[in-house]
């Protein structure tokens, strides 16, 4: 078997200059380590801008880089997803996989403690280590929307998230985990969504190499909408107990009202039929939320299945046209 190859795979979007000053201090981290198990490595650019960016045939000479062109802008997220599942027939289960940012805010300086997990136990292909967040070199209003963000995603999800881009794992997940469907909704929050075993390695953010950041607060909103979509299980679950408790409560205040009502000469208070006509309100709220979710959920999870007997056929068909 051949020496395992480290893949560094970042979304480039308008940041070549970034991007090149990235790869130069990751080749430094790496080459100053006394021991490097991994044979070669093997940087892919995915650029976002669909080919609009000219910049990016600055990266075509090098050999060591390769370029990915998806059609049109997909998306730092998305576009990650697409270059790991074009190159799945080129990357070995045992070769290493690591994803990052371009812009320097994943910080080159952390990749061999994010490494360390994998290379303690090489026999092991199915561990996965992720950045988990300690601090982070922002503005003041993003601090306090990123705050509002946490505390929301932790209502409905019931867990925290504070990873994002910058993950190591062996080929053999990008070979087969990243085939499922919630890393269609989100490539950094389906990790979490799944039952996977993994190590957290803390890591601060770092700041841009160059340029600006053309992430505005509008696409920010979208990117934390669409890393709630792979937990639809969860928020279902979440927005069943809400309808029952808002439910029960309403009923409970109907009948007591109406009891009231009855069986006392007692009119029954202002604040009773308003406080049971919004609970009312809010319970079929989340009941309509709840059977929303469930759909989803579970179309979901029928395209899971889906792709999963379709890439069986074409492994099967690829083995028996090899065996012919």
């Amino acid at each position: 078997m051949k020496n395992p190859r480290l893949w560094i795979i970042s979304p480039v979007y308008h940041d070549v200059e970034s991007y090149l000053i990235l790869r130069r201090e990751i080749l430094d981290v790496l080459h100053s380590l006394a021991e490097w198990p991994l044979a070669q490595i093997e940087f892919v650019a995915v650029d976002d801008t669909g080919g609009l960016d000219r910049e990016i045939d600055r990266l075509r000479p090098l050999s060591d880089v390769t370029v990915i062109e998806p059609p049109f802008n997909l998306g730092h997220q998305r576009a990650l997803v697409h270059a790991l599942r074009h190159l799945a027939e080129e990357i070995a289960d045992h070769d290493f996989v690591v994803t990052l940012d371009a812009d320097g805010e994943d910080l080159p300086a952390d990749l061999p403690r994010l490494l360390a997990p994998l290379l303690a136990n090489l026999a092991d292909t199915r561990k996965i280590s992720l950045a988990w967040r300690t601090r982070r070199r922002e503005s003041l209003p993003f601090k306090v929307l990123y705050f509002f963000f946490r505390l929301l995603f932790r209502s409905l999800t019931g867990i925290v998230v504070r990873s994002g881009n910058y993950a190591a794992y062996r080929g053999w997940f990008a070979r087969r985990l990243l085939f499922h469907p919630h890393f269609d909704l989100c490539y950094s929050s389906a990790f979490l969504s799944l039952n996977l075993r993994i190590d957290f390695v803390p890591a601060s953010r770092g700041v841009r190499y160059a340029g600006r950041s053309r992430m505005s607060y509008s696409k920010l909103l979208i990117h934390g909408i669409s890393m709630l979509l792979p937990f639809t299980d969860r928020i279902a679950i979440r927005a069943l107990i809400a309808f029952a408790l808002a439910f029960g409560l309403s009923s409970v205040t109907l009948a007591a009202a109406v009891a009231v009502r009855l069986f006392s000469a007692t009119p029954v208070p202002v604040w009773a039929a308003v406080f049971s006509l919004i609970t009312s309100i809010l319970s079929f709220i989340a009941m309509g939320n709840l059977i929303l979710l469930f759909a989803t959920f579970s179309q979901s999870r029928g395209t899971s299945l889906r792709n999963l007997e379709r890439e069986n056929r074409e492994r099967a068909g690829i083995s028996s046209a090899a065996s012919n």
